[in-house]
């Protein structure tokens, strides 16, 4: 009983193990995070069309909800820049940016997104995401680090903009360029540039001056706050408000509020498609983040559990003021190397914040929106990885395809347009890669009892004696064109007497794959050619045992290839230890490392 309340409440498992050392680890890695996620949150709820404060609430909740159902120890929960451009454009359909009704659509889409998630976690549904290849994946959060820097350019020089994609957010920029606000434009600019060197430069130039390694980390994960602090009384002190300066201006002081989402029929059904596609896409980031992580640590993660419990985190927020929240890649490595031992480090960093909110917010009253902007524009650019097309080009041109596309319809169409044409690519490229199986024809190796492609190695064949290798399971989409080629291939050789397929890489065998073979066995049989089967996998001849199948098949299943050999061409196994060198059909010198 015990061990199965820990497994859907990992906090049982881990609470009893919590000790002093942990403890540290845990308050240390909170502290730190906590000033990287201030400035971020209140960033990234811009970014989602939400006021600042949405940010620290979706923030403070769920955190510590994700601490109670999450298994992993690392993972740092809180919005995230594409699930925020992913709001933004999904609640945009819906209501207008700044009204009430915008605010509760945001709520409405993370309760839904928390559904789904939850309930893909208690039917154990987290394989599903796997549908969503790594290309596409990345091809998208690409297109949206690109789409979330340009749409933040507005804020950096001061002048109002408009669009969900590329060429109209660029038109819109270009329109107004003879509007900048050269104040703003100052701020924002050396925002971003302080920014940049903080990432690349401020920890040397710190370990330069002498400061200890651990010192000068902590200070640069502390260099957004620097921006802040530095941006915000510059504006204070100079009045630069009354410049046309942007400001977030008054922020409620207080701890998350309970609210309630919108639950019309019509407002459900208008969010329900982006609601799953940002539980799906926020869910592949957070497992892929969680388990690289912890495989440093040799610790396991579970990926429905981090279902139910991403799916809680996001009912939190929906219930305390926020938006979809997912776990994010900067945080969570932040929080790792920091010394994160246990979940529990998320519950100290939702204390923090919460602090924040009660003590901090009438200090940001005078925080332009360009030192946001500049925030949300380094951070992102992280995520743009251009080399995604290089490498996918040199390894696979179906990938390349699937990448590009991805990229080029996010930016031009938008990015719902985006993630649902990366679901549609990824289904359709792994349909494409399996409707068309590596067959091969294979024969003795000399010498040895093992079978390779004829047209890779040199090999000992009889010509009454065909060997086909099927390199896929068999299903609906794949299983007649293995059948068009055998037919073809035994039409055009009378020597054949025997064909074997040989199913060392076959997993499943569908109803139609099965009528398929039953179908090529009837007409194998009427040319005089008997089929046999080897190296069938135990489940799959449960299956065919289920049928008339194999009392119907004209050959035998043989254990082995090596079997099939020695009973159907004796000969060929009985000169094989000595016919090395013997010519076969020698293979042509290409080919690399298939076999």
């Amino acid at each position: 009983m015990r061990a199965r309340l820990a497994r859907i409440l990992p906090v049982l498992d881990w609470g009893r193990r919590y000790d002093g050392a942990a403890f540290r680890g845990d308050l240390i890695a909170a502290v730190i995070v906590t000033i990287m996620l201030i400035p971020q949150s209140l960033a990234y709820a811009m970014l989602a069309g939400l006021p600042p404060e949405a940010g620290i609430y979706a923030s403070i909740l769920p955190i510590v909800l994700y601490a109670v159902f999450g298994s992993s120890n690392a993972l740092a929960v809180g919005p995230v820049a594409v699930v925020s451009l992913m709001t933004a454009a999904a609640v945009g359909q819906v209501a207008q940016a700044g009204t009430a009704g915008y605010g509760v659509a945001a709520l409405t889409l993370a309760l839904l997104s928390g559904l789904i998630l939850l309930a893909m976690g208690i039917f154990r549904l987290g394989f599903l995401a796997n549908f969503l290849s790594h290309p596409v994946i990345a091809g998208f959060i690409t297109a949206s680090g690109i789409l979330i820097a340009t749409s933040q350019l507005k804020h950096v020089l001061g002048i109002p903009g408009s669009g969900e994609t590329l060429p109209a957010m660029l038109q819109s920029l270009a329109r107004q360029l003879d509007q900048v606000n050269s104040v703003t434009l100052a701020i924002g600019a050396g925002a971003t540039a302080f920014l940049f060197w903080v990432r690349s430069g401020m920890r040397p130039a710190l370990m330069r001056l002498g400061l200890p390694a651990g010192a000068a980390s902590v200070a640069t994960r502390a260099g957004p706050v620097m921006a802040v602090v530095a941006t915000t009384a510059a504006v204070w002190a100079f009045g630069l408000d009354r410049q046309g300066v942007s400001i977030v201006g008054a922020v409620p002081q207080s701890l998350p509020p309970l609210t309630m989402p919108g639950l019309s029929l019509e407002l459900v059904r208008a969010l329900l498609l982006p609601a799953l596609l940002i539980s799906v896409i926020g869910f592949v980031e957070s497992i892929s983040v969680a388990q690289t992580l912890a495989a440093k640590r040799r610790q396991r993660i579970d990926p429905d559990q981090e279902l139910i419990g991403l799916g809680a985190a996001n009912i939190g927020a929906a219930f305390t003021g926020g938006y979809p929240v997912s776990g994010g890649f900067a945080r969570s490595v932040v929080n790792f190397d920091a010394g994160a031992r246990t979940p529990a480090a998320g519950a100290f960093t939702a204390a923090g914040l919460a602090v924040a909110a009660l003590a901090l917010t009438p200090l940001i009253h005078y925080l332009p929106h360009a030192t946001l902007a500049a925030t949300i524009i380094v951070a992102v650019l992280s995520l743009v990885d251009l080399a995604i097309l290089r490498h996918a080009w040199a390894y696979s041109r179906a990938d390349f395809a699937a990448v590009a596309a991805t990229i080029l319809l996010t930016l031009l169409f938008g990015v719902e347009t985006g993630v649902s044409a990366g679901v549609v690519l990824s289904v359709a490229l792994h349909l494409w890669n399996t409707s068309r199986p590596h067959v091969a024809e294979v024969g003795l190796v000399p010498g040895t009892q093992h079978f390779r492609n004829i047209l890779r190695h040199r090999v000992l064949i009889d010509p009454a004696l065909l060997t086909i290798r099927i390199d896929e399971s068999l299903y609906f989409a794949n299983a007649r064109l293995l059948e068009d080629r055998l037919l073809d291939r035994v039409s055009g050789d009378p020597r054949i007497r025997h064909v074997v397929l040989m199913c060392s890489a076959v997993n499943s065998i569908d109803l139609s794959a099965l009528e398929s073979l039953q179908a090529l066995n009837l007409r194998l049989s009427d040319m005089g050619v008997a089929l046999h089967l080897s190296e069938v996998k135990g489940p799959v001849m449960d299956r065919l045992g289920r049928c008339h199948f194999l009392q119907a098949l004209t050959g035998q299943v043989f254990l082995s290839q090596w079997d099939a050999v020695r009973a159907l061409a004796p000969h060929l196994a009985r000169g094989a230890a000595a016919a090395e060198g013997a010519p076969g059909r020698p293979g042509d010198g290409s080919g690399g490392s298939r076999t």
